[in-house]
């Protein structure tokens, strides 16, 4: 939603003048930014989507009403998404990517020189070329690697049908919307298909929504429910993403055991020569993983196995 202060009535409040896109956090909570411009926007055929200038979070992708990533902050969810199962896996060298229309996933990934292919499948090709025109700082050019083939298709159709098979499958979709087109990316059946496209030792990690105290049970920890009803060792973390007004979650999955520890990380980071990390490392990741107490609780109790007859939808 976007707001010019000028043309407000009394009820809304004191706003400062100015262009401001407000976003709902939760039905309670709304966080709003000032912007100087809109760069680029469309109502492509998947989603509503549009670029904006931030006067504080800089260059801002924000699809169907929600902040995807941000120019200041970018690094702590991209890094967050990516590293973890990075340096847990022993030799990533064939990865599948659902999503990152940004081109910041890729550009994690690609950092890593085991790397051999990267199969990035985004449903939007609008959005893709539009990031890669007024997003140069997220892509910093991965999107041009030699390494990315990158396919404007479904993802979940594609999995169905390539005989491919992968070391790590990154899930960077936006949420669950029911008019939007990731839902069927959340489903027990799309979890099974990963897990039937992964090697051995094969390591599957999603974005999973937010994980503050209000939030937690709409999304995350549902997903984390149906992800362990499909493999034998699943983990939760998250991270705050300022932008997002919230701490976000993530998992990870296997079904080969997966040393989820800190030890050695900084060791692994330099062996690969990542240098360059603004916010992961061992120190972090131990944070990362390190659940508060309600967040466990809510984990715990959660029953619900998000299906495809039965898929879930957030606000």
């Amino acid at each position: 939603m976007q707001i010019n202060s000028h043309n407000n009535d009394q009820n809304i409040g004191s706003i400062p003048p100015g262009q401001w896109h407000f976003e709902n956090i939760n039905d309670d909570l709304v966080q709003a930014e000032k912007y100087s411009e809109v760069l680029w926007e469309s109502q492509t055929k998947y989603q509503e989507a549009k670029i904006i200038q931030g006067e504080f979070f800089g260059k801002s992708l924000v699809l169907d009403g929600k902040t995807q990533s941000t120019e200041r902050d970018e690094f702590i969810y991209h890094e967050s998404l990516i590293h973890p199962s990075f340096t847990t896996h022993e030799n990533p060298r064939n990865i599948f990517i659902a999503g990152g229309g940004e081109g910041a996933t890729a550009r994690e990934i690609l950092k890593y020189r085991t790397v051999r292919n990267v199969t990035m499948l985004d449903i939007d090709e609008e959005v893709v070329s539009a990031c890669k025109k007024f997003l140069v700082n997220h892509h910093k050019g991965s999107l041009e690697d030699s390494r990315l083939k990158l396919i404007f298709d479904d993802a979940r159709q594609y999995l169905e049908v390539t005989e491919d098979k992968y070391d790590i499958v990154v899930i960077d979709v936006p949420d669950p919307l029911e008019t939007g087109p990731a839902y069927k990316l959340f489903t027990s059946e799309f979890y099974r298909l990963v897990h039937s496209r992964l090697n051995e030792s094969g390591i599957l990690v999603t974005q999973a929504g937010p994980t503050d105290p209000t939030s937690s049970d709409k999304c995350f920890t549902k997903v984390f429910n149906t992800i362990s009803s499909e493999f034998n060792f699943s983990y939760p973390y998250h991270a705050h993403i300022p932008a997002f007004g919230t701490t976000w979650g993530f998992v990870i999955a296997s079904n080969a055991h997966i040393a989820n520890e800190s030890k050695d990380i900084d060791f692994k980071l330099r062996k690969a020569g990542l240098y360059d990390l603004s916010m992961y490392d061992e120190v972090a990741h131990k944070g990362l993983f390190n659940l508060p107490k309600y967040l466990r609780k809510s984990i715990g109790n959660e029953k619900h196995v998000i299906k495809d007859n039965n898929p879930l939808f957030v606000d």
